[in-house]
């Protein structure tokens, strides 16, 4: 008995002398590998990433059509898998970009550096690329339903501006006076838009402007909120530029073009304004005229019932300093 009870004890000593041992080990100072993992741990919260994202079952189609190394064969699958992804990288830490792959703008990538697109290589260098020059935005843990429209909307203002600046650049020079006509319908656009808000007063205002171009409508739309004592904040670096360039595009192109106005106040009815363009300046819509504009169905023609709370009105006078020449 007393044998057994002594060696009970030496392994129960033992495990206890063991457990002590290990903690030891695990409390003493950290080791070479430990420190590296750490280290590498810690990089990895400090370098961007950034996602291609194929949104559409098309191009995602065109992408496995072309490209045998392109891996995947079903797309819902894949917006899932991308959708894990990218939950995955938000818990590390750091910050991650999602930009919108396009195949054809990929292969014209490919064709102008010269290397070959049918490499994953080539495809994450092209994504890293997106986040300078393409249409992209940050990841913060939006679901799929919410982040693929905003991708797709900031991708359509993203062109609706480059080809708006286009138009302005191509104007060129008035054979009559010299003055760069794209630069002038630009700082015409700005006096206009600050002119319009300065005389619709303090609110929340949405803006749309639509202006047919050779190529395409362009459509552009602005929220700005002014106070009693405050501006418009018209930072043409900021939201605004897109609307201010084709609102100048619109001005350059001296062809038809139309902007309206909704003004919410609190305790009051929306307000509804709406103008033309016409030889650099804005016309006023009579009232019927912005009440059949909204209450008209843009496909069919056919009438649409009023908004409630919503007073339809006639575009007031925006008046510039000066009268725009007519350019040519």
């Amino acid at each position: 008995m007393r044998t057994n009870d002594k060696a009970r004890n030496k392994r129960t000593n033992g495990k206890a002398g063991n457990k002590r041992n290990n903690g030891n080990k695990r409390n003493g100072p950290p080791t070479p590998a430990s420190l590296r993992h750490t280290l590498r741990r810690t990089l990895r919260r400090e370098v961007a990433r950034a996602v291609g994202l194929l949104v559409d079952a098309e191009d995602f189609a065109t992408m496995g059509g072309r490209y045998p190394s392109f891996p995947f064969d079903d797309h819902p699958a894949y917006l899932a898998e991308a959708d894990r992804l990218l939950k995955a990288l938000a818990a590390q830490g750091g910050h991650t970009t999602v930009a919108l792959f396009d195949p054809e703008d990929y292969a014209d990538y490919c064709a102008d550096t010269g290397i070959d697109p049918d490499t994953p290589a080539a495809r994450s260098r092209y994504t890293a690329e997106l986040t300078a020059t393409g249409a992209h935005m940050a990841y913060t843990g939006q679901p799929m339903t919410d982040l693929i429209p905003t991708l797709v909307d900031t991708a359509v203002r993203q062109a609706t501006h480059q080809y708006a600046a286009l138009l302005l650049a191509d104007a060129g020079d008035c054979a009559d006076c010299g003055q760069d006509i794209g630069r002038a319908s630009h700082t015409r656009a700005v006096l206009l838009l600050r002119r319009l808000l300065d005389i619709a007063g303090p609110g929340i205002h949405h803006l749309v402007c639509s202006v047919p171009a050779p190529e395409e409508t362009l459509l552009a739309v602005l929220h700005v909120e002014t106070g009693p004592t405050h501006p418009a904040p018209l930072d043409p670096t900021g939201p605004c530029a897109e609307f201010v360039t084709v609102l100048a595009a619109g001005i350059a192109l001296q062809g038809p073009g139309g902007l309206v106005l909704r003004t919410a106040r609190p305790g009051a009815r929306d307000r509804l304004h709406g103008w033309r363009l016409d030889r650099g300046g804005l016309l006023p819509l009579t009232e019927a005229e912005v009440f059949n504009a909204y209450c008209t169905d843009a496909d069919t023609g056919e009438p649409l019932a009023p908004e409630p709370h919503v007073d339809y009105r006639a575009g007031f006078d925006v008046i510039p300093d000066a009268p725009w020449p007519d350019h040519h």
